[in-house]
């Protein structure tokens, strides 16, 4: 079935999708920081990006439409949302987005996928994750997309889009990449041609033995990239275990990148650290930021973003600047 306007299971309701009026906006070249939802109601965060949207310094923001925590951060319609108590209400995001577009900003609904407490403790479990192999939980996140789009995002960037990291390394996961791919398959029949979709990736999914298929997570770049119109691999130099990535985020995010573009036809825009941990010493946050930047352009990146999850970008603006 395709499109969003249908029930999708019992108890889980859709949302009639409407075409964007310029859907010809471009997900390419963006440069952009990701915003909480609490984070974009606090003017001491908002103000100075704006400003930095003003000075040309950045164009794209990442907001959080459903984060970890299972929380819608709107007013969903979805029944199942109701029922299980995501339905924050935060923010009115069909506002918010109408006011950022038209002050130049580029924007992208971040949906986090199967990391999900609530919807895990409504169906039994007392773990966080979801299975993407459940048809409820597939149900629920595609009608959770379909609301989000037609709130008016450029794009939809999904995260969490794997199952929990741990285990071994073995060669007995295809099951878990099936799932996955199906997902993203799904929705990619559903939503493309209305909104933009990417997705975030693990930085190890770049590299080249990602290609065997081992990875418990189950993330393929290869099939994750096929139903994707941008890719955005976490290459976090601090959560490198190896030495010489730790100290080096020129090279750990040159060599990460370049491998995957090796890889894959569709473009790759990374999520850069904008925060301090494992900052090698003797080397500022600006410097940091600077190297990964230089990295990024050097290896074509299509654009790029920037994480901090307290969304205190002081030290970026000062590197872009």
């Amino acid at each position: 079935m395709v499109g969003c306007g249908f029930v999708l299971l019992a108890g889980v309701g859709a949302t009639q999708m409407v075409p964007r009026a310029d859907a010809g906006v471009s997900p390419h070249g963006r440069i952009g920081i990701y915003l909480t939802s609490h984070g974009v109601l606090k003017p001491d965060v908002l103000e100075p990006a704006l400003a930095a949207v003003e000075a040309g310094r950045i164009d794209t923001f990442v907001i959080n439409a459903k984060n970890m925590h299972g929380e819608l951060t709107y007013t969903s319609a979805i029944p199942l949302a109701s029922e299980i108590n995501a339905s924050t209400g935060r923010l009115d995001l069909r506002q918010l987005v109408a006011g950022l577009r038209r002050r130049g900003v580029y924007t992208i609904a971040r949906q986090v996928l199967f990391y999900d407490p609530k919807l895990a403790r409504y169906l039994g479990s007392e773990a966080a994750w979801v299975s993407p192999a459940d048809e409820r939980v597939v149900a629920y996140n595609l009608a959770v997309a379909c609301e989000i789009a037609e709130l008016g995002f450029d794009e939809i960037q999904f995260d969490y889009v794997r199952f929990a990291d741990g285990g071994d390394l073995l060669p007995i996961y295809e099951d878990r990449y099936a799932a996955v791919n199906g997902f993203l398959q799904e929705a990619a029949k559903r939503l493309t041609g209305r909104v933009a979709l990417s997705a975030d990736v693990f930085g190890r999914v770049l590299w080249n033995w990602n290609v065997k298929r081992i990875d418990p997570i189950g993330q393929s770049l290869e099939d994750i990239s096929a139903h994707l119109a941008i890719v955005s691999p976490m290459v976090y130099p601090s959560h490198y275990r190896e030495a010489y990535y730790q100290e080096d985020p020129h090279r750990v995010v040159s060599e990460a990148l370049t491998t995957g573009a090796g890889r894959i036809a569709t473009p790759l825009r990374p999520f850069l650290q904008a925060f301090d941990r494992a900052i090698p010493p003797g080397m500022s946050l600006e410097a940091y930021i600077r190297a990964q930047i230089r990295a990024a352009l050097e290896s074509g990146a299509d654009g790029y973003l920037f994480w901090n999850p307290t969304c205190e970008y002081e030290a970026l603006y000062q590197a872009l600047d």
